[in-house]
Order: C-alpha cells, then sequence, then structure tokens
C-alpha cells in the first residue's frame, strides 16, 4: 500500500456517498453515537493541511463505511480503534475498495477484536511476553518484576499501530506488512519493538507505572524495516502454536488490574481464526516442521525461513489476496505531493 492519499473528494463525493448512505439508517444503528464519538476525535488521521470540506467529506465516508460493515455482518462488535484502521484505507483506496476490503478483515484478521467481549483481544496480548522471554530473558523478567503487563500495546494491537504513529508512511508500510502476513504478527511486531527498546526499559526504575509510561511511547524514529524483518524471523523462529501454551499461563498479568483495560476497547478475534486455520492446515505443518532438521535457531537460514512464510502464506492468503487489490487500485488513485 502506497503513501498515496485520494483526491476529488469534492463535487464527486456525493454520488459515492449516496452509494452507502442509501443503506445505511445511521441514527437506528446501535454503535453511530460511538462512532461519531471516534470520528470527530479522528483529526490527526488526516493528511495536515487538507482542507476542512475535504476532510469533513471524508470523514462523512468514514462513518457510513463502518455502519456499512456493521450492518452487514450483525456479528461483529464496534471497538474503539477500529476507525483508525478503516480511515488509513479509506485515505488510499477511496470509500468503494475500503468499504469492501475492510468487511474481508473484519471477518479474518480483526475479528477476534471484534466479540462483544475482549477476552481474545487479552489473550493475543498474552503472546507478547512469551515472546520476549525467548528473546531476552532479562527484559521478560525486567518487566515481570515491575509487573507492567501487556496494557501499553493494546492501542498497538488493536489498531495496527494505526492510533500510535504520526508519519503516515510508517502507518500504510506496516499495513502492507500485516495484510500479507499472519493475524497475529502485529503482536510479534509489538515484541520487536519491545525488544529494540532494550537499554531504555532496563535503565527505567522498576516500576509499574514509570515502565509503562515509558513502553506507551513510541519512539517515531524507529528502524521500520529493521524491525519489520526482524519480526518475520521471530514468527519463524518462534510460531504461535509453539507459544499458545505459554500465553495461557499469563492471564493473571498485570494487565488484568487496570479498571480502564475493559473500557479502553469493549468490543474485541485473529486468535480464534488462528485455531480454526491451524486445525485445518494441521497436516501441512507438520509436514513443514518434519522438514526441517533444526529447532529454535539463533538466525534461520535462508531456505527454511522461506519455506516457513510460504506455508504461513498459505494459511493467511487473504493477506496477499487484499494486497493485490490494494497494488491494482492504487494504480489508478491520484497521489498527492504530501509523502516525496
Amino acid at each position: 500500500m502506497r503513501s498515496a492519499v485520494r483526491s476529488g473528494h469534492g463535487s464527486s463525493m456525493s454520488p459515492r456517498r449516496s452509494w452507502t448512505k442509501s443503506q445505511v439508517e445511521r441514527e437506528n444503528n446501535k454503535d453511530y453515537n460511538q462512532v461519531l464519538l471516534d470520528v470527530q476525535r479522528s483529526l490527526r488521521r488526516f493528511p495536515p493541511g487538507m482542507p476542512d470540506e475535504q476532510r469533513e467529506g471524508l470523514q462523512e465516508e468514514l462513518i457510513d463505511i463502518i455502519l456499512l460493515v456493521l450492518k452487514r455482518n450483525p456479528q461483529l462488535h464496534y471497538y474503539q480503534g477500529y476507525h483508525d484502521i478503516v480511515v488509513t484505507f479509506l485515505l488510499v483506496l477511496g470509500e468503494r475498495l475500503a468499504t469492501a476490503l475492510v468487511e474481508k478483515l473484519s471477518t479474518h484478521h480483526l475479528r477476534d477484536f471484534m466479540d462483544p467481549t475482549m477476552d481474545n483481544t487479552k489473550h493475543i496480548l498474552n503472546y507478547l511476553m512469551p515472546i520476549i522471554e525467548r528473546v531476552n530473558p532479562e527484559v521478560h523478567d525486567f518487566m515481570q518484576q515491575a509487573e507492567v503487563g501487556t496494557v501499553f500495546a493494546l492501542s498497538w494491537l488493536i489498531t495496527w499501530f494505526g492510533h500510535v504513529l504520526s508519519d503516515f508512511r510508517h502507518v500504510v508500510r506496516l499495513y502492507d506488512f500485516f495484510l500479507a502476513c499472519h493475524p497475529l504478527m502485529p503482536i510479534y511486531f509489538a515484541a520487536v519493538i519491545v525488544l529494540y527498546r532494550e537499554e531504555e526499559v532496563l535503565d527505567c526504575e522498576c516500576d509499574m507505572a514509570m515502565v509503562h509510561h515509558l513502553l506507551s511511547q513510541i519512539p517515531q524514529d524507529l528502524p521500520y524495516e529493521t524491525l519489520i524483518s526482524r519480526a518475520g524471523d521471530l514468527f519463524v523462529q518462534f510460531p504461535p502454536s509453539e507459544l499458545a501454551k505459554e500465553a495461557a499461563s499469563h492471564e493473571n498479568m498485570a494487565s488484568s488490574t487496570f479498571k480502564d483495560f475493559d473500557l479502553a476497547s469493549t468490543q474485541q478475534r485473529p486468535d480464534s481464526v488462528l485455531r480454526r486455520r491451524r486445525r485445518q492446515k494441521q497436516a501441512a505443518l507438520e509436514s513443514a516442521a518434519a522438514a526441517s532438521s533444526s529447532v529454535a535457531v539463533a538466525q534461520p537460514s535462508a531456505a527454511r525461513r522461506f519455506v516457513r512464510l510460504a506455508v504461513m502464506g498459505l494459511t493467511v492468503a487473504l493477506g496477499a489476496a487484499a494486497l493485490a487489490v490494494v497494488n491494482t487500485a492504487l494504480e489508478w488513485a491520484p497521489k498527492l505531493d504530501l509523502f516525496p
């Protein structure tokens, strides 16, 4: 997904909006008020300098997309942060294509976040510490001693980092990565960020509030390409199937003590999709594991990495298909000079 923002939302905006509005009765949707509030607070997600009229038109389209997806899929529940994902696709693809792609993602990659409760979201967060422990036990032990839990990474996970990164180019680069990968890849990327900040973490006072504050502030100058490559390596070395038991053992972590944890994102599912796909692909995964002669090496060979990533790609073919849709759409998507 290139850093392109669609233009032409002026006089031609009404026909596109009518396509959606005819199918959505806003005031009758139980989520309308919350969606409206979240969209009104999303000014920073739009390019600086965008004319107010154009931004307001895009905000109307953003509301329409969200409500339409929810209406078509009554099993989905809105959560605060969902709009941060939707607006990214809207800015790049426009309303029609964004609606189609967001609806597909909502029933796959984002499904765990859209349950009536956030139990599955908390379970996904519990993969964070086992990944960190495998790579750097010292950082893991320090965080455990500080009882910081994983709540600092909640907004990272449920918005695909869209809410916490200020540079739109970095956001769309990560979305490219997540679209083409396993639904749990965002938690691996979260672990990579923590591991990259090892010195800062260990130099911090071993206090829950202090460590939480440090980790919740993501530096804006991260080496994204390096971290993306590292996250892919960690997924190959420590796939979710190897971490499931450890993740389950972290259910009583300090995040459960935060009263606002349940309020921060009230309706949150990639984990159940993962389990369903893992059952369906168990034979293929076992064959791939048997073909490997070593376990948990520091740096997997290029051949092994490509084999495992190929298996991952088969499991999440949706990502590749969605990426193809994006690339095709952007062939004709006009680009502003906002992102040199």
